[in-house]
């Protein structure tokens, strides 16, 4: 039942990338939309906080010092993902924003965390090889995927980075429920600022509020929660396999429901990125790093 609970909240994620392109062909702001699925997420977790308080952390300086780091990589990858979906499309957007273990073996190699080896590189060599044939960098101006999408995809995928490593260092301090409240607060005080105004009141009384609504409840709130549950019960190999059921859904929706499509070298630029960065979480969970574990 707890690798059901992991899949779903990778389908949920999927989907919330689909639903914000919807949104934002429908003339919303990237950052509008990102602001509101963090502020619904806020709610949802500020309510497992008040059913299991116990053991928050929630007075320890360094629990809200690194859960404000990962507020800062959270918000960053909701907005990220969101910009690169707008100039380019989702499956492009979600399978770079997944390419986010090489960030963290980069980051690791950097600060002497984690010891690189030329398989870890050679993984490294193979993803940025896909991202090549899946955004077609080598045609830009021709259509299709522009490099501020890409910027912003790979952007995300290094936002999600920081959000691992903000929330791996403040597990030690407190509960998952306290460094998510603390991380989303922070999540809508960032983006409350660059999104439009007058778009930020409008959702209130738009009628695209229920997609609003349910990006926010599948897209942070109940995702994150089925996420945190189901890995405390589930080993983290098979997490980070089953993982990969968000940029399969994510992509499916864009073309099924978006009228996106995927040439030949893009789709096996894609094939390249999932397999690879999979082997390398089911690398990494096997060494006792899976971000959400406590």
């Amino acid at each position: 039942m707890s690798t059901v609970f992991v899949v779903l909240a990778a389908l949920c994620w999927g989907l919330s990338g689909g639903i914000g392109g919807i949104l934002m062909a429908n003339g919303w702001d990237a950052f509008v939309v990102s602001f509101y699925r963090g502020a619904i997420g806020l709610l949802f977790v500020l309510f497992w906080l008040m059913l299991r308080p116990h053991g928050s952390g929630l007075a320890s300086s360094r629990l809200w010092f690194w859960s404000a780091i990962a507020g800062l990589g959270v918000a960053g990858n909701f907005a990220f993902y969101f910009v690169s979906i707008a100039e380019g499309s989702v499956a492009v957007a979600v399978t770079l924003m997944y390419c986010a273990p090489v960030f963290v073996y980069l980051v690791s190699f950097t600060f002497k965390l984690e010891r690189s080896t030329p398989l870890k590189w050679a993984a490294i060599v193979m993803v940025m090889l896909g991202i090549v044939l899946l955004t077609r960098i080598y045609e830009i101006g021709t259509g299709g995927v522009t490099l501020i999408g890409i910027g912003a995809g790979l952007l995300s995928g290094l936002s999600y980075a920081v959000f691992i490593f903000g929330f791996k260092y403040a597990a030690p301090h407190g509960s998952p429920q306290a460094i998510l409240v603390i991380a989303f607060a922070v999540l809508v005080t960032v983006l409350f600022w660059p999104g439009d105004a007058d778009q930020t009141v409008a959702v209130l009384s738009t009628p695209d509020w229920p997609l609003f609504a349910v990006l926010g409840v599948l897209g942070a709130g109940l995702s994150f929660i089925l996420y945190i549950v189901g890995l405390n019960h589930t080993a983290p190999t098979v997490a980070s396999i089953v993982a990969m059921a968000e940029p399969v859904t994510a992509s499916l929706f864009g073309i099924v429901v978006l009228n996106e499509y995927l040439v030949g070298l893009q789709i096996l630029g894609m094939g390249l990125i999932l397999v690879t960065v999979t082997a390398m979480n089911v690398n990494s969970s096997t060494r006792g790093s899976q971000p959400f574990a406590e």
